[in-house]
Formats: C-alpha cells, structure tokens, sequence
C-alpha cells in the first residue's frame, strides 16, 4: 500500500513556504505574486523539490528564483521551525511556468475565437451580398 504522508507532508510544507516568502522573506526582487504553486517530498521526506509561480517577465522570474535560491537556508530554517520533521528537508527550488503557459493559452483561444467570429460575419456578409444581387437581377 502506497503511503500518503509524504504528499501530506508536502502540502503542510507548502503552506509554511508560501507563508515564508510571503511574509518573512523580505528581498525586493521577490514580487508581490509570487506563490509556491506545489512540493514534491522524496518517498523518506528528505528532499523537497518547491515547485514556485513568479508573475512576470523572465528577467523578473530570474531575479526572484535568485533571490529564493539565496534565501534557500532561512527557508529551510523557518519552515523546520514550523513543523515536526525527524530530519529538515533539503529544499530545491523550481520555476513553474504553469500559470504562464495557461495565461499564454488562453491568449491563444481568444485571438482564434475573435478569428472565427471575423470568418463568420466575413462568409456572412458575402452571402447576404450574393442575395442581395440575385434580387435585383
């Protein structure tokens, strides 16, 4: 049977480095929307590979996966303090390009529906045209 607690332990560890970064981690090139979006803890729960959002541009996601990469050890300090761990896990931090890619997508579906609908009154418009012609004939 496959044990649960490490996917639990990840989701309290979430919350607590959300918290850190939202709350305590005081570097300016951390923006305001910058979430920790998952965590995935190793099987014995001794590395945790963060998995973090930054709105904004590259340079912007560069510069806070920095900083968080700098900050790696008052992380893992406050986030022991918060939880009851046999062993403090090793963090690793990851830039998810999720949100991105989904604000990306849906950029992608109303610029096609906008097409679509300029096709249709187009097709639309011609055919009213071609009735119109054929009555006065």
């Amino acid at each position: 049977m496959k044990s649960r607690r490490p996917e639990i332990v990840g989701d309290e560890i979430q919350k607590i480095i959300q918290s850190v970064i939202a709350n305590k981690l005081r570097d300016p090139r951390v923006p305001f929307m910058t979430s920790v979006t998952s965590v995935k803890m190793s099987k014995d729960l001794s590395h945790a590979t963060v998995f973090i959002s930054v709105y904004g541009d590259e340079k912007t996601q560069k510069e806070a996966m920095e900083a968080i990469e700098h900050a790696k050890g008052f992380i893992r300090y406050e986030t022991v303090q918060e939880i009851n761990l046999r062993v403090a896990p090793e963090l690793s931090f990851k830039l998810d390009n999720s949100l991105n890619d989904a604000l990306r997508m849906e950029a992608l579906i109303d610029k096609t529906i906008k097409e679509d609908e300029a096709r249709r009154l187009a097709r639309e418009e011609r055919e009213n045209s071609k009735e119109d012609g054929g009555k006065e004939e």
